[in-house]
């Protein structure tokens, strides 16, 4: 009887053993995405938690808890699209841009996390103040190159699918005459949800090589 209690004892640890091996396996061959559902279309991107991993995390409880709703309310062609700000969900517009917190709550925001990778087309990085302290819940997404802002700016991400839909916003006729609103698009560019999902690597690949293939950008 106690051999039998050992044997089935031996078997179950293996089997949970076993079933944990897998999970682990499955989760180091796939990563987190985010899908921006826009009016525009969908941009799809991945993150770099070994060089920015606490923007990674803000972003991500970002996508589940804020951007549905905002606007891209800055857009400069030849540079960037900005988004991510909850004061862009109500009027007037003349607060955008100023608003957005870190996911540890209202006034506390992110310290930097500069790194090495180039600000270049397709490349997610995070929107501050004058302070390099001072990230909360914008982010941009580079539409041309800007290697001025290396090492100044948190670089904690790509866009793996969807830069032609990066081009529709940028391209958007923008605000002239006011410079309350200067660079906000005429009509409201809006991220209508964030969609968080973990992909395997070998699609996430797959998705940016046949971006960039059909771009011709690189």
């Amino acid at each position: 009887m106690i051999r039998r209690i050992l044997a089935s004892t031996l078997l179950l640890g293996l089997l949970v053993a076993l079933f944990a091996t897998g999970a682990l396996t499955e989760e180091a061959n796939t990563e987190p995405v985010v899908t921006l559902k826009t009016t525009q279309g969908d941009i799809v991107v991945r993150f770099f938690p070994d060089i920015a991993p606490e923007h990674v995390k803000n972003f991500l409880w970002h996508a589940e808890n804020t951007y549905a709703g905002c606007l891209f309310h800055r857009v400069i062609p030849g540079f960037m699209i900005q988004g991510g700000d909850p004061n862009s969900k109500t009027d007037p517009p003349f607060d955008d841009g100023r608003g957005g917190f870190s996911y540890e709550g209202e006034g506390i925001h992110l310290k930097a996390e500069f790194n090495n990778r180039h600000h270049e087309r397709g490349i997610l990085s995070m929107a501050r103040s004058r302070s390099p302290d001072s990230a909360g819940s914008q982010f941009f997404v580079m539409h041309g190159e800007a290697g001025f802002l290396d090492g100044k700016y948190t670089v904690f991400g790509e866009t793996i699918d969807g830069i032609e839909v990066v081009d529709a916003i940028v391209s958007a006729p923008i605000n002239t005459t006011d410079n309350r609103v200067k660079d906000r698009p005429l009509e409201d560019q809006t991220i209508l949800e964030a969609i968080v999902e973990r992909w395997p690597t070998e699609k996430v690949e797959a998705a940016k090589k046949a971006m960039w293939a059909e771009d011709g950008a690189k």
